[in-house]
């Protein structure tokens, strides 16, 4: 149906519709199934991320390789506590993305959005939206297709794989799709949307995959919260007027070949980077 963003733009344009219109279509061609089978299918989703990005605030998680503890917790008491300085929406972002990274890495149930490893992207924005603006159900429902159609245009035309493409690859697109998403959600224009994806992934261009002990946990946490954050501001950015001087198609070729640039060290092999710290080798002997 579309392969790629320009392709997308254009079928936007010819039937009068959204990015998330244009992707459900292609979701009712693709899989031979019903308008309401679909939307039930990215409601089951969206209702895991929900109960993802409050699980560990509520409940004591413990990740498998004992990295990460209480976070979340941590997160929401600072903010409870008056002390904070981000803003609503953004101290939201921040603690949801955190309690969905470490739900996967207690081994929960999450939605890789576009993998395990970036999941707390999408929730981490659009549960915080969700409180803070007041959007249903129904609304996030439909923005999350546009998220969609930007990770089906990355997988089909790069890669999502923190081993193959770095960490770019993974928190890069799920900011991407996002930032895309936001716009759409927010009232923006489809260019608009395309231009926030194209500024996500220029924004986290070359973030390399360095898992300690070769776990999903750190720094993967810590980058699902700047994923999210790099999203909100993206959108903001494009829905202000700021277009990116590089199309989306060229930015995810731009991703691509620059993840087949790094060395395999720094490729989710827990080899380099943060993993070949001095502290973190001693205590992984």
């Amino acid at each position: 149906m579309f392969k790629s963003a320009k392709e997308l733009f254009a079928l936007t344009e010819k039937e009068n519709c959204s990015i998330s219109q244009i992707m459900v279509k292609r979701e009712i061609e693709v899989f031979n199934r019903k308008e309401e089978d679909i939307y039930l299918r990215m409601e089951k989703s969206w209702t895991i991320m929900k109960q993802a990005a409050h699980k560990p605030i509520h409940q004591e998680l413990e990740s498998m390789g004992g990295f990460l503890h209480e976070e979340a917790k941590d997160m929401q008491a600072f903010i409870e506590s008056g002390k904070s300085f981000c803003g609503e929406l953004v101290d939201k972002a921040v603690l949801y993305a955190l309690a969905v990274s470490q739900v996967n890495a207690s081994m929960g149930l999450i939605v890789a959005a576009p993998t395990a490893g970036a999941s707390g992207v999408l929730p981490g924005c659009f549960v915080a939206l969700q409180e803070v603006r007041g959007f249903s159900d129904k609304q996030i429902i439909e923005a999350l297709y546009n998220a969609s159609a930007i990770g089906y245009l990355t997988m089909r035309n790069a890669n999502v794989s923190g081993a193959q493409g770095g960490c770019q690859a993974e928190v890069g697109t799920a900011s991407a799709m996002a930032a895309s998403a936001i716009v759409e959600l927010m009232g923006g224009s489809v260019q608009q949307s395309l231009h926030a994806a194209s500024h996500a992934f220029m924004n986290i261009l070359g973030l390399v995959c360095d898992p300690i002990c070769g776990l999903v946990e750190v720094p993967c946490q810590t980058r699902n919260t700047i994923g999210a954050t790099n999203a909100l501001i993206c959108a903001q950015m494009a829905m202000s007027g700021i277009a990116n001087v590089i199309p989306l198609d060229d930015m995810i070729e731009v991703m691509e070949n620059v993840g087949r640039s790094l060395p395999a060290t720094l490729r989710e092999t827990a080899m380099g980077g943060s993993a070949k710290a001095k502290h973190i080798c001693k205590g992984c002997k």
